[in-house]
C-alpha cells in the first residue's frame, strides 16, 4: 500500500504540492488527474524518490526512503511518460540491466519477460538495439522492465501514448492482472474517457492540492449529479477553482 501523507514539495524551495495526501490500496487502480501544472509529475517524482518532501511523508508497505533507499526503490515499477532507454544496450542487454538492478536471478528475470516479450511481439527483437525501434516499440520496453520486476507499486504515466489500439488493449489486459496480483497501481492520465472505465478511484489534483479523492459514484455525489462523467466532474471542479 502507497501511503502519502500531507507531503508538501517541489523544486528550489517552490512548493508545488501543498498538503498532499491520498492512499493506493493492494489490487486498487487510482487514476491522478490534473491539467498540465496540477502536480502529477511532481507527485510521481516525490514517490519514486527523484524529489524529496519538505514535509510530510511517503510510505509504501510500511517503509519510507529515509528509512530503507533500497528496499522502497526495489517495491516500485515505473513506467514513465516518455521511454528512456540506452542507445548503446540490445533489448536482451536492457532486461539484463533491469535484473542486476533488482537483483533478480537472470533466468528468472527471462521466464518472466518472455511472456511479455510474446504479448508486445518482441520475443524475435532481443538483439536489437532502441535506434531500430518505433516510438511505440520504445514503450513496450518500459512497459516489459516495470513489470518482470514483479512490484509492489506500479506507477504509469499517460501510457497509451505512442501504443497502437492492439497494444492499448494488450497493457488494459496486462494492468488488470496486476491488480488481481495485488499490486498497486496509480495511473496519471488525460485521457478521462479510459481512466473513468478503468480506475476504481480517482485523485483529482488541482494547484498541488487534492481536490476529490473516491470513486465514481462518491464524486458523482459531492458533485450533486448521478449521472455525471468523470470528464463533467472534473471541468466544473476546474472552473470553479478559476472563478473562485
Amino acid at each position: 500500500m502507497l501511503k502519502l501523507k500531507n507531503v508538501t514539495g517541489g523544486y528550489v524551495n517552490i512548493p508545488v504540492l501543498k498538503g498532499v495526501s491520498f492512499e493506493v490500496h493492494a489490487g486498487e487502480l487510482v487514476g491522478l488527474i490534473g491539467l498540465n501544472g496540477a502536480g502529477k509529475s511532481t507527485t510521481i517524482n516525490e514517490i519514486i524518490g527523484l524529489l524529496r518532501p519538505y514535509e510530510g511523508e511517503i510510505e509504501l508497505d510500511g517503509l519510507t526512503l529515509s528509512m530503507d533507499v533500497e528496499g522502497y526503490r526495489r517495491k516500485i515499477g515505473f513506467i514513465p511518460e516518455s521511454p528512456i532507454l540506452y542507445e548503446e544496450l540490445t533489448l536482451r542487454e536492457h532486461i539484463e540491466v533491469v535484473g542486476m538492478a533488482y537483483d533478480i536471478d537472470k533466468e528468472v528475470l527471462f521466464q518472466r519477460a518472455e511472456p511479455l516479450l510474446s504479448i508486445f511481439r518482441l520475443s524475435d527483437k532481443l538483439d536489437w538495439f532502441p535506434v531500430n525501434f518505433s516510438k511505440g516499440m520504445k514503450q513496450k520496453v518500459m512497459i516489459i522492465c516495470a513489470l518482470i520486476i514483479e512490484p509492489s507499486l506500479l506507477i504509469v504515466d499517460e501510457p497509451f501514448l505512442g501504443l497502437d489500439p492492439l497494444a492499448i488493449h494488450d497493457l488494459i489486459a496486462l494492468l488488470d492482472e496486476a491488480k488481481k496480483r495485488g499490486v498497486a497501481i496509480l495511473m496519471s492520465t488525460h485521457v478521462l474517457d479510459s481512466a473513468e472505465k478503468m480506475c476504481d478511484r480517482f485523485v483529482i489534483l488541482h494547484q498541488g492540492q487534492v481536490r476529490l479523492d473516491g470513486d465514481l459514484s462518491q464524486m458523482r455525489q459531492a458533485f450533486g449529479d448521478s449521472q455525471a462523467s468523470l470528464t463533467d466532474i472534473y471541468m466544473a471542479l476546474t472552473k470553479e477553482e478559476e472563478m473562485g
